[in-house]
């Protein structure tokens, strides 16, 4: 995978590079950026092969997505997905370069077990891991060594994706002793876990709360204090990788006059809440603004229209890769940007720096914030 695929003669500073399921963890976990969610039972595996299918991740889920009566038939789904790309490789008709990173979202424990009974070699040679809807401190430890055995019986790496959005993270009286407790329980696991999610959705839910098209998931505030609260737990020191909460709304965008949109000031427009595209993409832009200004990396998605506005939205602008690299090659102190506009200052940036070079090597570098509409679109400036 790779990604911006869609848009080949696009004009990098720097490309993107390429990745797969067997890419060390330390870069592979910022490659997720938009994860697609679909139903257990959706049939996907055309367009995968051929190339109709804008994502470079994708969970196939068998708790909310799908009724309880539906569950065997999303196994069996599953299952026959994983053989099918398992088979397209053996038969050299694909290399594991040209499908997405697949993740199966797991119903409960006890589902997870019995299904992981079901995977072969060959199966799990193309599953990259799985996904831990409802994860706390009480079946934590159950879920993660039933990963381990998964692991050991078949050889293959399999990783783990807890997803925080329960009642223990959510209400303020609990929640800084369970994010507490999980950091704990995940430490001795941490090289099988990929990412950390959260579910804005589920959170929002048990205040009978839900964002507006015309704001973000911050703007509710119990649901703000929790995603903060756990990037203050999970996302120091660069600890693990946290992915952002799903934008519940799409609407396809039009390209009308879409060369005008490009000529005005684009993240002028995003920071003022001017139109740039539509009500759905400009909401779910103006949310990943401030995702990636808090740290999170990635975004959950429910459309495949969404994959490259988030995508886009994590490729990092010359200027910053330029700060993040001087930040870098400096011994210590205070130096100038080579733009002059600002102070990098080597021991409190470096962090920073750090996750900006990731991002650059997964995502590439633009020339600047309005080069990000011309990506998606389809230009090559």
């Amino acid at each position: 995978m790779k990604f911006h695929s869609y848009n080949p003669d696009f004009n990098f500073v720097k490309a993107p590079m390429e990745f797969n399921k067997h890419t060390d963890r330390d870069t592979l976990q910022y490659c997720l950026g938009s994860t697609l969610y679909m139903p257990g039972t959706k049939d996907i595996r055309d367009k995968v092969v051929n190339k109709n299918l804008d994502v470079t991740s994708f969970v196939m889920c068998c708790e909310d997505a799908i009724k309880e009566e539906d569950l065997a038939a999303a196994e069996d789904n599953i299952l026959s997905t994983l053989d099918y790309f398992a088979d397209k490789i053996t038969e050299g008709e694909i290399t594991l370069n040209d499908i997405p990173l697949i993740f199966v979202r797991v119903r409960n424990t006890e589902q997870f077990k019995s299904f992981s009974q079901r995977l072969t070699a060959k199966r799990a040679s193309v599953l990259t891991g799985f996904n831990f809807p409802k994860f706390n401190s009480r079946n934590a430890l159950d879920v993660l060594k039933t990963l381990v055995d998964v692991n050991n019986r078949l050889g293959i790496l399999l990783y783990g994706m807890p997803i925080l959005e329960g009642e223990e993270c959510a209400f303020r009286e609990t929640r800084n002793q369970e994010l507490l407790l999980l950091k704990n329980i995940l430490e001795p696991y941490k090289q099988l876990i990929l990412n950390i999610r959260v579910g804005g959705t589920d959170m929002s839910s048990l205040f009978g709360a839900r964002r507006g098209i015309h704001s973000t998931v911050y703007d509710i505030a119990p649901v703000r204090d929790a995603l903060s609260d756990i990037l203050n737990f999970f996302n120091r020191y660069n600890d693990y990788c946290v992915s952002a909460a799903v934008w519940e709304y799409f609407r396809a965008y039009k390209e009308d006059d879409i060369d005008e949109i490009i000529k005005g000031n684009f993240h002028s427009a995003l920071i003022k809440g001017q139109d740039i595209v539509n009500p759905a993409i400009d909401g779910l832009l103006k949310e990943v603004l401030i995702d990636r200004a808090n740290g999170f990396v990635g975004k959950t998605i429910i459309h495949p229209t969404h994959a490259k506005f988030v995508n886009a939205m994590f490729t990092v602008v010359e200027e910053e890769y330029n700060d993040a690299l001087q930040i870098l090659n400096t011994s210590g102190g205070v130096v100038k940007s080579e733009s002059g506009g600002k102070m990098n200052e080597i021991g409190p940036h470096q962090r920073w720096a750090e996750k900006i070079v990731k991002r650059a090597n997964v995502y590439g570098v633009v020339k600047n914030e309005d080069s990000i509409l011309s990506l998606v679109l389809g230009h090559n400036k």
